[in-house]
């Protein structure tokens, strides 16, 4: 498992070396400490969170999107306020720091041999790429790989261009919309927690890691309990 170096200092001055459109009002940043010499070399493990700041913004908690072995560092910022509406408007070669790594996140090293069954909400699919393209990259060591992603419209789903790596690489995508009006969607309609009763009767050991707002979590929570799933099967990155 991969920690943050006690020898790291903080703070450290990240580069911006792209920015992609993502969802609506989301994009994907990826940053480059400026001291770096060919890869981040930021310790974190998936699931973690980075505490951000630029200018004289309040700093803010950005999930890690990419794996700790991926040579750039990426996050996922929604158009909000503060840090967020900050960040969001950088370009790049604009500079924003790094004051620190923290969360439990997954150790899922703990999980070798299991099914996985990665749940996410809205912008929560950032710890859980992150975890993912770990998983991916020693995907022998795993069992059946389930992703399962809600999102209010199609216009909020992000990474889209990599659902399909994803798929050839052997992972069972399922995705559902909670508002469907106005949109052409023709999969499931609700909640990201619907969608568990059509998977998990299939896996033998299913583990699942739950990445989005607290109650979403907690509701996810409580069906996985309901199914009969054990309080360390049950995993969540803060």
């Amino acid at each position: 498992m991969m920690i943050a170096s006690m020898a790291e200092h903080y703070p450290r001055s990240l580069v911006i070396t792209d920015v992609r459109e993502q969802g609506r009002d989301i994009r994907s940043f990826d940053l480059m400490p400026a001291d770096a010499g060919g890869s981040h070399g930021v310790g974190f493990i998936p699931g973690q969170v980075a505490m951000l700041q630029v200018n004289e913004e309040e700093p803010a908690y950005f999930a890690f999107a990419s794996a700790p072995e991926d040579p750039e560092l990426e996050f996922l910022v929604k158009r909000t306020a503060g840090a967020s509406a900050a960040i969001f408007d950088l370009k790049p070669g604009d500079r924003v720091d790094l004051l620190g790594v923290t969360g439990h996140g997954f150790d899922l090293n703990q999980q070798l041999g299991s099914d996985l069954v990665f749940v996410a909400m809205g912008t929560g699919v950032a710890p859980l790429r992150s975890a993912l393209r770990h998983v991916l990259s020693r995907k022998p060591d795993f069992g059946q790989l389930v992703v399962l992603y809600g999102a209010r419209t199609p216009d909020d789903f992000c990474f889209r261009d990599e659902t399909e790596d994803w798929e050839a690489a052997g992972v069972e995508l399922r995705q559902v919309i909670s508002r469907p009006d106005g949109h052409d969607w023709s999969g499931p309609t609700g909640y990201v927690q619907t969608l568990l009763d059509h998977v998990l009767p299939q896996l033998r050991t299913p583990v699942a890691l739950i990445c989005g707002s607290q109650e979403m979590i907690e509701q996810t929570r409580g069906r996985l309990q309901q199914m009969g799933f054990a309080a360390e099967a049950i995993l969540t990155n803060y």
